[in-house]
């Protein structure tokens, strides 16, 4: 379907992509994944054409149609909703134009007559006389109804933008289909929808995304780019994980057995084909890896960094309670009569509809903003690690060499020595003297392991997160779910990740104008529950 041959990127001295080699074919959804700055999105850009390569090829198959999701949210401001999608076909959209060009002469000829006919011809051929029936149930499916459709792009905010753009990378049913962090900015409903239609899909489909429960649901292979090369695994996120986990393992055990380290691997391979079941592509995915052999599976070469949250002391049986809680903010209500009480060891996750709700939420609890109304008490055993949606206001000294900057955080005068700060900092992937540079040239994923490295050093027993996967690599975002999963304390945690929500928290708190709705269950649990979503539609109204 699609065949990348020997390609090769370089910038400079720089080897971004060396000899590259990888067919995809149809009926897979292939996940890029790759550390930042491995080269996953320039190689989307080289596959669809907007990037050029040092040396080889893009060959796809003859007369089939790849569609990209437009990266660019103000390319289509000049247009509708519905034209904006009709143009994603942008061979059925032309045939469209053309025709209504010939038609719309004043000199008509018989000749202008011929050519309509041979293009009307194609246009049904290639299901024109659908095509906007089509774009609407599209638009519909991702939540944009039918008193948007004749609405100017630039009219739109950008969540809804998001939507149509995406509506417009699906339409027309694409041979290949190309989407660069597909999930960003979309709710959950969008997101759970795209999950099925993916899953479902019968096209090739090749994906970069961070989120992990995305890559899991809709992938059936993983294509890893590392040190220049695409290699790539057959099964779903997970699968690539935990295998290469193992096979690290194994490899740095020199005193095991072959025939051990055989038995493992085949183990392992069998525990997870019988898992695989519950997924959306199960029998095919599970036909696939039960066919792999063992010299399939290799260790990776990924550094994850060491994050470890532990606490000075136990909190005792009082840690939060919230009363009546309120906030307005520019004549919006965000959330008003929030009341509930925290239990030693809940790790609760905080959602809403709008996420500004939340920022504020956070921001009241950590003590940076007032409430409109109500009150909120920390137990006197607690303390608490805040992790901002915004943390440039960390990162405003010049002078300050991440060293310095880290020592501010202790109080502990071992800690201060700029030998354990190194050392404590190389752990966190800032190894020789990048613990030396200027804390203000560091990019979002070294900032977000700057403040991480920060709540390490506080040692709290209750932690205040809101979104702490932004910017991070999936090596980051997985290492750091673990780390919150065998916390000990408390958690409060707002993320789009639904891979963390769900294997961290027992309880979902929901902020509404309305009040919250509280319950003690997982987060998929929350999601499936009928009763949760009916009450959802009354205290948003």
């Amino acid at each position: 379907m699609l065949t990348v041959s020997n390609l090769s990127l370089q910038f400079g001295k720089r080897v971004l992509f060396d000899e590259v080699n990888i067919k995809f074919t149809k009926g897979n959804c292939y996940g890029i994944i790759g550390a930042n700055g491995a080269g996953k999105s320039t190689f989307l850009k080289i596959l669809t054409g907007k990037q050029d390569p040092t040396t080889g090829s893009i060959s796809l198959e003859n007369g089939k149609r790849m569609s990209v999701l437009e990266q660019d949210h103000y390319s289509y401001d000049d247009f509708n909703v519905i034209e904006t999608v009709l143009r994603g076909n942008e061979k059925l959209f032309k045939i469209k134009e053309e025709m209504d060009a010939l038609y719309a002469k004043e000199d008509f000829s018989d000749a202008d007559g011929i050519k309509a006919g041979e293009l009307g011809v194609v246009y049904e051929e290639m299901g024109g006389w659908n095509a906007e029936t089509d774009a609407q149930m599209m638009l519909s499916n991702v939540g944009i109804g039918e008193s948007m459709l004749y609405t100017m792009m630039s009219e739109l905010e950008n969540k809804d933008k998001v939507k149509v753009l995406l509506a417009q990378a699906l339409f027309g049913n694409p041979d290949v289909l190309v989407l660069d962090e597909p999930t960003n900015d979309l709710d959950i409903e969008t997101i759970a929808w795209l999950e099925d239609f993916l899953a479902d899909y019968e096209n090739t489909v090749i994906v970069v995304s961070h989120d992990r429960h995305f890559l899991d649901t809709v992938c059936t292979h993983i294509a890893d780019l590392d040190y220049a090369k695409l290699n790539l695994y057959t099964g779903n996120y997970s699968f690539w994980y935990q295998a290469s986990q193992l096979a690290t393992r194994q490899r740095q055990q020199a005193n095991k057995k072959a025939e051990d380290k055989k038995k493992e691997l085949q183990d392992f391979i069998a525990r997870f084909s019988s898992n695989v079941a519950k997924a959306k592509q199960a029998t095919a995915r599970k036909k696939m890896i039960s066919k792999l052999s063992i010299d399939d599976i290799k260790p990776s070469s990924r550094r994850y960094p060491a994050i470890i949250f532990d606490q000075d002391r136990d909190a005792g049986d009082q840690i939060l309670e919230v009363k009546d809680l309120e906030k307005t903010k520019d004549g919006e209500l965000l959330f008003s009569n929030v009341n509930f009480k925290l239990k030693n060891k809940d790790k609760v996750a905080i959602i809403s509809k709008n996420s500004l709700a939340i920022s504020e939420f956070f921001k009241i609890i950590s003590g940076n903003e007032k409430a409109d109304k109500g009150e909120f008490m920390w137990g006197i055993t607690t303390s608490q690690s805040f992790m901002p949606l915004d943390n440039n206001e960390f990162f405003q000294d010049k002078d300050s060499n991440l060293v310095d900057w880290l020592r501010q955080y202790t109080k502990n005068d071992e800690e201060r020595h700029e030998e354990y700060m190194r050392g404590f900092l190389g752990k966190m992937l800032f190894s020789g003297d990048e613990a030396l540079k200027s804390c203000t040239v560091l990019s979002g994923g070294e900032k977000m392991r700057c403040m991480f490295s920060k709540m390490m050093l506080q040692r709290a027993n209750v932690l205040l997160m809101n979104e702490p996967t932004n910017h991070l690599d999936l090596e980051s975002i997985t290492t750091l779910n673990s780390s919150l999963e065998n916390f000990r304390g408390n958690i409060l945690l707002a993320s789009h990740d639904h891979e963390m929500l769900q294997t961290v928290c027992n309880r979902v708190i929901e902020l509404t104008p309305n009040g919250a709705i509280d319950r003690e269950v997982t987060y998929d649990e929350y999601l499936a529950d009928k009763k949760i979503k009916e009450m959802q539609a009354q205290m948003y109204s």
